[in-house]
């Protein structure tokens, strides 16, 4: 009988498809590859306030959860980092500056929702988006600090100081995943949940292409 994949690799490979089509957006690209610009690196970290205050709200409640409290990290936090590049890139009033477009808005909606109802919901977002953060985000946080001159303040976001080996955290993470108390249906409700996380990400990148371009329409 064949060995039965852990859950975390089949997560893993049935999420990398839509994580590629999120990579590849072109609002993304092209911040990656050399045509965006230093105003769409804020738009997008005034974005990310609005998620991961959501993400981070939730995480407080379900510290709670035996289940996602076993994900729950301090290591992770972003907030405070997030609001410190803000303050850095937009002024102390950064706070009046910054509005939620639509995506991320019902992106926010449905993090509030599965971080107060349900702890396979809310680990699926959590996954996506510290999971991203410590693999691509790093790569991203040195490119943004190359292109346009930041040493540490305007990165913080993707600065994780307290976590020395983000290779080795990763893979504890995925052992935890793979110990969730889960049966295979609440294992693929978990898996859609990451997907939808994914299709969020790649609504917001069309959402700031298309405000960039009624910016300069």
């Amino acid at each position: 009988m064949a060995d039965l994949i852990p859950f975390s690799a089949a997560l893993r490979e049935r999420s990398s498809s839509a994580h590629s089509s999120s990579e590849r957006s072109g609002f993304m690209a092209d911040l990656i590859e050399g045509a965006g610009t230093r105003e769409d690196y804020i738009a997008l970290a005034a974005q990310h306030w609005y998620i991961y205050e959501a993400l981070e709200s939730a995480a407080e409640r379900m510290r709670r959860d035996p289940v996602a409290s076993v994900f729950i990290s301090d290591k992770l936090t972003r907030l405070p980092a997030l609001e410190a590049d803000l303050a850095f890139l937009l002024d102390a009033d950064w706070r009046e500056r910054i509005s939620p477009l639509p995506t991320t808005r019902a992106y926010v909606e449905r993090i509030r929702q599965v971080g107060a109802t349900w702890p396979g919901g809310f680990v699926a977002h959590h996954y996506t988006r510290y999971l991203g953060d410590l693999s691509g985000g790093l790569f991203i946080g040195r490119l943004m600090a190359r292109r346009f001159g930041f040493d540490t303040n305007g990165i913080g976001f993707y600065l994780f100081d307290e976590i020395a080996d983000p290779r080795a955290f990763k893979e504890v993470y995925r052992e935890q995943l793979d110990a969730a108390p889960w049966d295979a249906d609440e294992q693929e409700r978990v898996i859609d949940e990451v997907l939808r996380a994914y299709r969020f990400n790649t609504a917001l990148f069309e959402d700031l292409a298309a405000a960039k371009a009624d910016a300069v329409a």
